[in-house]
């Protein structure tokens, strides 16, 4: 599996516009690159796997106070298969080859599910219930190395 960025130019997304699960990110990517900047490696990505998009992730933003937040997804006809288990490692990965001192940190709902399980399978370790301006109460979890 491979990460393929999505970049804030559109015109340089086109491999992926056609792609019936990728439009919807790609109609949000520009107001949330708006919103916390462009700043690679800490962007979008696309997964890619046997030249089949299957799911995405990326970083919430650049880090703060040497913080970065991830988030991950399979697209529904590829789930069960450990994709989001493989993005949420290659988002790990990208975070500690860029910096090695960085916390990374996740959030789910506050209930034992399948994101909850590719953390765990991930290193993180749950820290506690936090209030997410978009979600409510969630879980935070961080990466332990």
């Amino acid at each position: 599996m491979i990460l393929l960025p999505i970049h804030l130019n559109q015109e340089l997304n086109t491999d992926f516009a056609s792609d019936p699960d990728c439009i919807a990110t790609l109609e949000v990517f520009p107001s949330f690159y708006a919103r916390v900047g462009f700043n690679p490696p800490w962007i979008g990505y696309f997964a890619s796997l046997d030249n089949k998009v299957v799911g995405g992730g990326g970083f919430k933003g650049a880090p703060k106070n040497d913080q970065v937040e991830i988030a991950y997804g399979t697209f529904k006809n590829y789930e069960r298969q450990g994709i989001g288990t493989e993005i949420c490692r290659q988002l790990v990965l990208i975070a500690l080859e860029t910096n090695s001192d960085i916390l990374i940190s996740a959030r789910t709902l506050p209930e034992n599910n399948a994101s909850a399980g590719i953390l765990k399978r991930n290193g993180f370790i749950m820290g506690g219930k936090v209030w997410d301006e978009e979600d409510g109460d969630v879980w935070e979890w961080f990466y332990k190395k």
